[in-house]
């Protein structure tokens, strides 16, 4: 569905699920709204079952696409290590300024929703978690067993073994018919996952008219608040970031945000990197990055470095958590944060991402699986700003990339060698990585 229409149906849905909602709770009595929220939830169950159904082979074929793609580049080496160390340290700050402002503002506090009966079984419960045990868990017995479970962390593994051998299998012998077939997954899992997105709008009037009809129109000051804070912390976010592309770009940084400007807008708009992608490219060879820089960096960036979506996730995962009175510990907070580390680098360029990766860390910790429909309703409002802060992340890091390179900026911006970005990374590949 086109990304505008699904935009509209969803405000069409959240204003409807509104005052269903609210007509429902002011008219009906508490045993009639329960009965009505129980019709509502079949809806936001199938949604649920949908998610989880495209889980698991979305992680592999990605992945293993993802590394085939690295193992036939030649630019790998000392751009890699940078690009990665910068990746990696970029979603680290995310990831822990979210949790930090989450704690810190408590988004979900007082909301005192009720925890579903139903329990997820994940074969770990959040309680047990350890070291010791997290990092047995990663391992899969079998990989039959992973994906029956949607165990996101053990496909991951066995997704990595898989895809750095058929890398190596094709580097030797050139293209296989595996790497063909995994490609086709990918565009398979790609339609399915724009096929189920389809189904927000439905679950999304559901989530809304259920929770509001039962917890009366006091949600929607929550919601308020919580949108806010969010964007709170991606200025927080964008103040970081560019701090730190100032101690490598000095001034060009602020030339480069303004060279950025309208990929991001863009980004922001749309809510889709998809579209942002191309202008993005053409902005940084404008600015003045090597196409063999930006080339490789920025389609790395975007399965790597979702700096917008990573604070989103951490700060998403707590705040469901506290809207169903669930406390966390520390230990348990910092398994989170590990695992968000891990398993978002599985689903990159796939539409809606982080609510798949918000939904499997929360059956992984036990955490009530049915919060992802809080979240969902105001999703596409987060989206915007975590898809502008992604293209703002991905651009510091490929300038700063290329500098470090060694590569010198063109002051002047120039209209000349013009990037043929479909010749690079085909647009299908980043259909929305947000």
């Amino acid at each position: 569905m086109n990304q505008k229409r699904l935009l509209k149906y969803i405000l069409v849905a959240m204003i409807t699920g509104i005052l269903v909602g609210w007509a429902c709770h002011s008219t009906l009595s508490t045993a009639q709204t329960t009965d009505i929220a129980g019709y509502f939830k079949i809806a936001t169950d199938v949604f649920l079952r949908l998610i989880k159904m495209i889980i698991a082979p979305l992680v592999f074929a990605t992945i293993v696409s993802g590394l085939i793609s690295m193992g036939k580049s030649s630019s790998l080496g000392s751009i890699t290590l940078k690009a990665m160390g910068w990746f990696i340290g970029a979603s680290f700050i995310s990831l822990l300024l979210g949790m930090g402002l989450a704690n810190y503002f408590q988004p979900g506090a007082g909301m005192n929703l009720s925890v579903p009966k139903e329990v997820v079984d994940v074969g770990v419960s959040a309680s047990s978690l350890s070291l010791q045990t997290f990092i047995t868990h990663i391992f899969p017995r079998s990989f039959a067993e992973a994906m029956a479970n949607n165990e996101i962390l053990q496909i991951l593994v066995f997704s990595i073994f898989f895809g750095s051998a058929l890398a190596y299998v094709q580097h030797q012998t050139g293209a296989t018919v595996i790497g063909k077939i995994i490609d086709e997954l990918c565009r398979v899992m790609f339609r399915i996952t724009d096929y189920v997105m389809a189904a927000a709008p439905i679950a999304v009037f559901a989530a809304i008219a259920s929770a509001i009809a039962v917890q009366g129109p006091k949600l929607i000051l929550d919601y308020s608040i919580f949108i806010g804070q969010f964007y709170i912390g991606l200025l927080i976010l964008w103040a970081i970031l560019m701090s730190f592309g100032y101690i490598f770009l000095r001034k060009d940084i602020f030339r480069l945000v303004r060279a950025v400007r309208e990929p991001t807008m863009l980004a922001f708009a749309t809510a889709s990197s998809e579209s942002a992608y191309p202008k993005t490219m053409e902005a940084l060879n404008k600015f003045g990055v090597p196409k063999r820089v930006t080339s490789f960096v920025l389609p790395l960036g975007y399965s790597f470095n979702l700096d917008g979506s990573m604070m989103y996730m951490a700060f998403a995962v707590l705040f469901i958590a506290q809207a169903y009175n669930i406390d966390l510990s520390f230990t348990q907070q910092v398994l989170i944060l590990l695992t968000l580390m891990i398993t978002s680098k599985g689903i990159a360029g796939v539409s809606r991402a982080s609510i798949v990766v918000i939904a499997s860390t929360l059956a992984m910790f036990q955490l009530p699986e049915a919060g992802i429909l809080l979240i969902l309703a105001i999703d596409q409002f987060l989206d915007m700003g975590r898809t502008a802060t992604n293209v703002i992340g991905n651009s510091i890091a490929t300038a700063v990339i290329a500098r470090t390179e060694g590569d010198k900026y063109d002051v002047e911006e120039t209209e000349t060698d013009q990037v043929a970005v479909d010749s690079i990374v085909p647009v299908s590949r980043l259909a929305d990585n947000t």
